[in-house]
């Protein structure tokens, strides 16, 4: 700190430092037309979130679209809103693959669980 404000006074010898500049902060800006599309295809999304429980949809058809419908908002709120989709590639992968990962996994155990009831049902209906 202290080699920093003697940069600053001139003291080493050199020229003083530069003077910041004021009024540009530096970054990236996106066009307004961007995110006004993006929230049109989120209001577009989840006009057909509701309209699942509207149309009475019922089964595996409702929870699959409730899904679809979710993760596509989750992935736009994701890529645009926190800037996922300008960010280095490893950045993204350490914070899209982990929950990748628990989906891939969540299905496993979905899936094992339908075996287990499957097996128990037939197992203790033989046994009556």
């Amino acid at each position: 700190m202290a080699q920093a404000e003697a940069q600053d006074h001139g003291l080493h010898g050199g020229a003083a430092a530069p003077a910041p500049t004021v009024g540009h902060a530096e970054g990236q800006q996106h066009p307004i037309r961007l995110y006004l599309v993006v929230w049109g295809w989120l209001f577009i999304l989840s006009a057909g979130s509701y309209s699942i429980d509207y149309f009475g949809l019922q089964g595996d058809l409702r929870w699959g679209l409730i899904i679809t419908f979710m993760m596509l908002k989750a992935g736009l709120i994701v890529s645009v809103f926190m800037h996922m989709a300008w960010e280095r590639l490893a950045l993204a992968y350490a914070i899209l693959v982990p929950p990748l990962l628990i989906l891939v996994f969540v299905t496993i155990m979905v899936l094992e669980s339908g075996y287990t009831e499957l097996t128990r049902v037939l197992s203790f209906s033989m046994g009556s």
